[in-house]
């Protein structure tokens, strides 16, 4: 298999190169020649949203613990990197192995939201796999897609092999054997997929066939085979059966979320009528105390992260939640680990609770009442009274949060303008609680249009359509404005693409294949959305996208119907007309079952942490991973480290490369010092920026120690830690007044081995820079060009055995390189610019670090 590392070369020519290095701490590499089964696992958004999922790493895990399989991971390459793929001839690639993506066995999409779905279309293409699944051969991978948009894959349809429905962690697993088993039988494509049908949760769309009526509607969803007339979603009973992985992959930049992140239930029980996951996550399962605490020990060893996430839908309505957080502050106080909970319910935020979060010192707290009077909370089944979120705010701003933002959706059914209205009047109220408490209150407000999604009692409600959702967000927007509040909106042209696709047909395949080559991409982001292209889509096919918003009639065949999540049509349906009378259906957690119909009662059930009597597990568990010294038995010292940024580690920019060693010293458990104050910081002290794409020899680092450490133990601890391209070449005690690198330093030497490379006139060049008062040189900054002085910073320039070597005091060096060889500053980094030694302005104590 080809291996396509010239790929490199792309590097300088992108942003935020880090996105496609790979190489990360906490990657698996296998011997690709000893796998069956290769799996590549793709986001289709950018790099730094995909890493923050929580979803994809356990998939990642349960197919690398199978010893003959391997999964890889890619990501939406963004427009820039795109484009410079196609023009070059390359291929999109895995991260791990840099293969292109048609050379895997299967290849499995995410999917997270509708919007996504045209960067799922590029990603293929950009691999060289056939975009429609018929045109594909006995070679071309299998497509997969999972994830919330699996509930109605239909959109996808004619582009997708199969689609997991529900779980994945062993679904995965199944698909990987299935494969293995057809590769070793010589088993046809058609073959593969009639055995792919038989595995619980898979839809294999090529095994239905649709027909339609004349005015739109489906007539028939017509199965090809007697025994596979519905998909019944995959469904993990016991969250505790899989592994969860406990290395995470440590990524180079930062990410949208960077922390530990930990999924301590799954599933809801509030029933909430609006919501997707709430319906396709049911039953409620919870992890145990136990585990939830031993993933976050060992997963903070092996990242260094210093904060923890709570995830679930509902953080708050964990049967030990208090116990847990409380736990978890004390656990970890001394270590300065935040642990934050981003998914917390009105309803579920007692006193206590809300003490507990203060302490992770956020500066904004988040209430979503959905609606604004409380008929419509009542018919959306919310749960919640306006005295509860006027409690819960109250709470808040004595506690001392600043800003509130209140969370509501437009277009509800039966909506009126006096609910429009409600949503100002409980906004102001909530302001006018914060009035008086220390600092000032202040209320942001931020509103979304309802997308009816399949598999909810709202499947059937029409979807309002751009005209009148621009009119509700104005009037709200002039209302608010009198009671000086802020709103904030959801692009009225983006939720109509959403709901198009989220009820959409197979129709829509040509529209998905026009936007894409029309230039759609990257969708869910503003800067990148083209409302007019996607216009011209639908008119270039001849679609009318408003009729996918319409209303449903409750005795139609909808598009989803032979995909089974669990819960009764006739469930959704009763839940439908509770909604439109008004009437509330009580929490399953504690008010008895109400017949949805996910639960079998002795596999498939809800599972709680524990019962009361055991709450106090906690304070039974090993202390936490790292020890705290006190500051009574500190004996400061300082280390000065010359470190090593070479290979890829070239193309990871300053703030990444920081975060590389900040990392690595947690991970390390090094006594590092910290600053005092509020937001206490690791005390490490960085030289200045190099340029990203130039290698080093010699980034000086300082550490401040809160006691002395065996240089060669130090030495050895952090370069176990640090990924492939940094390395710690060179380790020495300083004085602890020592200044830090960047004024320590007097002179940096870069060479460049241009070879057969160097202008004819380099020489003369040189000479004439050097005889030179000033010198300019041009540089682009935000799209403008600037002139800069380059000769002040140059102490010495030297051309030798193809050799070019600058001695420089300050100042840019691809800049210099730049100029002196005629070229685009960088360019210079491509021909190898490699910082390789500085000269200190002091030397260095002699004095031994004691340890």
């Amino acid at each position: 298999m080809k291996n396509y590392t010239n790929q490199d070369q792309l590097f300088d020519r992108v942003s935020r190169p880090s996105r496609y290095l790979g190489g990360e701490l906490g990657t698996v590499s296998k011997d690709l020649a000893s796998v069956e089964v290769s799996f590549v696992l793709a986001f289709p958004d950018v790099y730094e949203v995909g890493m923050s999922h929580i979803g994809l790493p356990m998939l990642y895990h349960a197919v690398n613990s199978l010893d003959w399989a391997v999964a890889e991971r890619v990501y939406a390459p963004w427009p820039d990197m795109a484009a410079e793929l196609r023009k070059n001839g390359l291929p999109l690639t895995s991260l791990e192995s840099q293969r292109s993506l048609a050379e895997f066995d299967l290849l499995g999409f995410t999917l997270q939201h509708e919007l996504s779905y045209t960067n799922l279309l590029a990603m293929l293409e950009l691999a060289g796999v056939p975009l429609r699944r018929d045109q594909r051969d006995e070679q071309a991978p299998l497509v997969v897609v999972g994830g919330p948009c699996a509930t109605n894959p239909e959109p996808l349809a004619d582009f997708v092999d199969c689609a997991v429905i529900g779980d994945g962690e062993e679904a995965v697993a199944d698909l990987c054997r299935a494969v293995r088993e057809a590769k070793r039988a010589g088993s046809s494509r058609a073959q593969l997929l009639q055995a792919l049908a038989d595995i619980d949760g898979v839809y294999v769309p090529s095994l239905f066939d649709v027909s339609y009526h004349d005015d739109g509607r489906i007539a028939e969803l017509r199965p090809l085979r007697t025994d596979y007339t519905k998909v019944r979603r995959r469904v993990l009973a016991d969250l505790a059966a899989v592994d969860y992985p406990v290395t995470p992959i440590v990524p180079f930049m930062n990410t949208v979320h960077n922390r530990v992140a930990v999924e301590i239930a799954r599933g809801c029980t509030r029933g909430c009528r609006f919501c997707q996951a709430g319906y396709i996550g049911r039953p409620l399962r919870e992890r145990s105390l136990e585990e939830i605490v031993d993933v976050i020990d060992r997963s903070l060893r092996h990242s260094g992260y210093d904060e923890v996430s709570l995830l679930s839908l509902s953080t708050g309505d964990y049967s030990c939640i208090g116990p847990l957080l409380k736990g978890l502050m004390d656990r970890y106080r001394e270590e300065r680990i935040a642990v934050s909970l981003p998914s917390l319910r009105v309803g579920s935020l007692t006193s206590d609770l809300m003490e507990e979060i203060k302490k992770v010192r956020k500066t904004g707290f988040t209430l979503a009442p959905e609606a604004g009077s409380e008929r419509l909370r009542q018919l959306i089944n919310k749960g919640i009274s306006e005295e509860d979120l006027l409690i819960a705010a109250d709470n808040a701003f004595s506690l001392g949060w600043r800003i509130i933002k209140l969370y509501f959706m437009i277009g509800l059914p039966t909506e009126q303008e006096a609910d429009l209205d409600a949503i100002v009047d409980l906004a102001a109220r909530v302001k006018r609680i914060g009035k008086g408490t220390p600092g000032g209150a202040d209320v942001n407000v931020s509103v979304s249009t309802l997308v009816p999604k399949p598999q909810t009692p709202f499947q059937w409600q029409r979807q309002i359509g751009i005209d009148e959702t621009l009119a509700k967000q104005d009037t709200l927007r002039q209302k608010l404005r009198s009671k000086k509040l802020r709103l904030k909106w959801h692009e009225a042209q983006l939720s109509f693409v959403e709901g198009v696709f989220a009820r959409g047909d197979r129709r829509l395949a040509p529209v998905l294949e026009r936007a894409l080559a029309l230039g759609c991409r990257f969708d869910s982001w503003r800067e990148h959305f083209r409302f007019d292209l996607w216009q011209q889509a639908f008119a270039d096919c001849g679609i009318d996208p408003e009729w996918y918003l319409r209303e449903r009639a409750t005795d139609e065949i909808l598009p989803w119907d032979h995909i089974d999540c669990g819960v009764t049509r006739q469930y959704l349906l009763d839940e439908w007309q509770q909604a439109l009378s008004g009437n509330a259906t009580i929490d399953c957690r504690d008010g008895g079952c109400t017949g949805c119909g996910v639960c079998d009662f002795e596999t498939v059930r809800m599972r709680y942490a524990t019962d009361p009597g055991q709450k106090t597990a906690l304070e039974t568990l090993p202390s936490a991973v790292m020890a705290s010294d006190s500051s009574e038995d500190e004996q400061p010292c300082k280390v000065r480290l010359w470190v090593s940024k070479l290979g890829r580690g070239r193309f990871v920019g300053h703030l990444e490369f920081m975060t590389v060693v900040h990392r690595a010293v947690r991970r390390a458990g090094l006594p590092i010092r910290y600053s005092g104050g509020f937001h206490p910081a690791p005390q490490i002290s960085f030289p200045d920026a190099l340029p990203t794409g130039v290698e080093s020899e010699a980034e000086i680092i300082d550490f401040k120690l809160r006691h002395p450490v065996g240089v060669q133990d130090l030495m050895a601890a952090l370069n176990a830690q640090l990924p492939a391209g940094f390395a710690v070449e060179k380790a020495e005690s300083v004085p602890w007044k020592t200044p830090a690198p960047s004024l320590c330093i007097e002179e940096t030497i870069y060479s460049i081995p241009l070879g057969d490379q160097a202008p004819a006139d380099l020489a003369e060049r040189i000479a004439r820079f050097m005889a030179a008062e000033e010198v300019y040189a041009t540089r682009l900054k935000k799209g403008r060009e600037q002139l800069v002085e380059v000769r002040a910073g140059v102490v010495d320039l030297q051309w030798c055995d193809g050799i070019l070597r600058l001695k420089m005091s300050k100042g840019s060096p691809t800049l210099l390189a730049g100029h002196l060889l005629d070229l685009a500053p960088e360019k210079t980094a491509v021909l190898g610019l490699r910082k390789t030694d500085v000269r200190l302005c002091a030397p260095l104590s002699d004095e031994p670090v004691i340890g």
